[in-house]
């Protein structure tokens, strides 16, 4: 089953994380503006954020395994619609696709990670495993759109999502034949209505509602930089289109490093000192790699021995981003019975898709305003603000194990 659930999350984490090499293509190809190709972030995230707020609770009763394949479906039309149709409209409807079948995946399988997890120390382990896989994919997603995209100026790029369409199904094909019990989710004496009401009941604990601000602040400084990076790497730093694609990847290598590492050292130590260190890397790194990307040449990148030093630095801070959120899911969903963790997982991926959203758009507008540097500047202000929610969330978390000892 562990190796179904981390096939089925690399691809959506191909897809969803392609927006960014997508929003670039879209203004290349499509001639659409920044502002524009930027609502392609909403199309995904806000029916990522809709779709699991009115199904979270009801999956238990569907099946994950079922709702997992449902998902795969739904996006295996998408990929096929891409290159068949060949327009900025079907490139919105295949994100929305794509956000409504990752709502029902994502809390299958943060669901289905509890089911199988013997203790809170393998949950926070395989938690990490997982969030590590789904950034390998997206670092593959980046190097596999580069491989498309050529001089980035045609539609060739298109057929990318031929090989997607492929993955899809080599995926659901796993999964038809992969069986687990999944009787332990089911809330038996609930009715639907009362499940939804339980998940809504969640907001009101002030641990769910510190937590719940602590992943949105974090989703809004992922989405804003990793969206944008492609697009950063070309206008700004003068980097060629496919090249600032693959560029791009070494975020998501080090995202990818930090969350397979993070699932060793936070074995070893407490998750507070650990997330704050990484917050306070995060914002020195913004101030040491800001000041390389000002008045670089056009032109004048030929290859990787000639891009400049913050093409590389600059995308490292995925290091130091990568612990942070499996860290506090895991620490959120072990505080909760394995009946509440399919509901509690939809609050996640409906205030993680807000963040995505707003991280997004709020960069693109500035982007677009400004310019790439003032907009990655700006991730300061949410970093800030993320140090003071992990400390009210540790906080209500404590009392509420005092409350229960």
């Amino acid at each position: 089953m562990r190796l179904a659930l981390i096939l089925t999350y690399i691809v959506f984490a191909i897809l969803l994380n392609s927006v960014g090499t997508v929003i670039l293509q879209s203004i290349n190809v499509f001639g659409v503006t920044e502002n524009a190709a930027a609502t392609l972030e909403g199309y995904k995230d806000l029916s990522i954020a809709v779709v699991s707020f009115l199904v979270a609770s009801f999956l238990p009763r569907f099946g994950y395994r079922r709702s997992m394949i449902a998902g795969l479906a739904l996006v295996l039309l998408a990929c096929l619609a891409m290159p068949l149709f060949d327009s900025f409209y079907v490139t919105k409807l295949m994100f929305l696709a794509t956000g409504i079948a990752f709502a029902l995946v994502k809390v299958s399988v943060y669901a289905t990670i509890g089911l199988i997890s013997r203790d809170r120390y393998a949950h926070a382990g395989f938690m990490n495993t997982i969030e590590g896989m789904f950034m390998v994919g997206v670092l593959g997603g980046y190097w596999l759109f580069g491989y498309f995209i050529g001089d980035g100026t045609t539609s060739g790029w298109l057929d990318v999502y031929w090989v997607l369409a492929a993955l899809c199904v080599a995926t659901i094909v796993l999964l038809v034949f992969t069986k687990f019990d999944e009787e332990a989710a089911a809330p038996v004496a609930e009715s639907m209505g009362e499940s939804f009401r339980s998940m809504l009941r969640l907001v009101a604990l002030p641990m769910v509602g510190v937590f719940i601000l602590s992943a949105f602040l974090y989703v809004l400084i992922e989405q804003g930089i990793g969206t944008w990076l492609p697009t950063f790497n070309n206008r700004v730093l003068q980097l060629p289109a496919a090249m600032s694609v693959q560029a791009a990847s070494i975020f998501a290598a080090s995202l990818a490093i930090g969350r397979l590492s993070a699932g060793v050292i936070l074995r070893r130590f407490d998750w507070y000192p650990v997330l704050n260190f990484a917050v306070i890397a995060m914002g020195v790194l913004v101030l040491l790699s800001m000041p390389l990307t000002r008045g670089l040449e056009a032109h004048g990148v030929t290859g990787w021995a000639t891009a400049p030093v913050a093409a590389y630095l600059f995308p490292m801070i995925g290091l130091f981003m990568a612990p942070i959120y499996p860290a506090i899911n895991s620490v959120m969903l072990s505080a909760l019975p394995k009946s509440r963790h399919a509901a509690m997982t939809g609050l996640i991926v409906v205030f993680s898709a807000l963040g995505g959203t707003t991280g997004s758009l709020v960069t693109g507008r500035v982007f677009g305003s400004f310019d790439g540097q003032t907009a990655f500047y700006l991730s300061l202000i949410p970093m800030a603000m993320i140090l003071l929610s992990l400390y009210l969330f540790r906080r209500t978390l404590g009392a509420r194990e005092a409350a229960s000892a």
